[in-house]
């Protein structure tokens, strides 16, 4: 997954055997340090996502890639044998206001609402008594004054005992 801008419009072409539809794009990665140039990279999008990327990617606007990278040799004019990254999409997450969304191209994916963790099983020792579960300490009571707005819920208390029972015995059930 990469974050890019679009520094060049897709340009569509079809391939000669099947007439399948190719776009190419050029983006721009922020570099890693505050301090690094931004580099820049081919994507290649294909079939029905090639003509997504026609109709509804413009210059400058901003969206999350799911794909792969693959090297490419480049043979330039002067002859030396070049490396070039080329990004292979799979599939397109826009970040800028008024982005299209269509087969293909997904919507920015919403925050998943928090959720209390299931309660984890008491271990026991190899022996198979059991041991006392560790006490929780009760949640406050959330107090309600007139006019007062509600209180926040509580944080989750979380299941600290050891996954693996403290104990002198070493054996190890298979």
């Amino acid at each position: 997954m990469l974050e890019v801008e679009v520094l060049e419009a897709p340009q569509v072409r079809y391939t000669q055997d099947n007439q399948t539809p190719v776009a190419e794009m050029a983006v721009q990665i922020e570099g890693l340090r505050p301090d690094d140039p931004p580099g820049q990279l081919k994507v290649v999008g294909w079939g029905n996502l090639a003509q997504d990327l026609q109709n509804r990617v413009q210059v400058g606007q901003r969206f999350v890639l799911e794909g792969r990278l693959r090297m490419n040799t480049v043979t330039r004019q002067d002859g030396v044998k070049e490396k070039r990254a080329e990004f292979t999409l799979a599939r397109l997450h826009p970040l800028s206001p008024g982005s299209g969304s269509g087969s293909g191209v997904a919507p920015a994916p919403a925050p998943a609402p928090a959720r209390s963790p299931a309660p984890l099983p008491t271990p026991r020792p190899a022996g198979g008594a059991a041991t006392p579960a560790p006490r929780r300490a009760p949640a406050p009571a959330p107090s309600r004054s007139a006019g007062a707005a509600p209180a926040e819920p509580a944080a989750p208390v979380w299941d600290t005992s050891p996954l693996v029972p403290l104990g002198d015995d070493d054996e190890i059930p298979f």
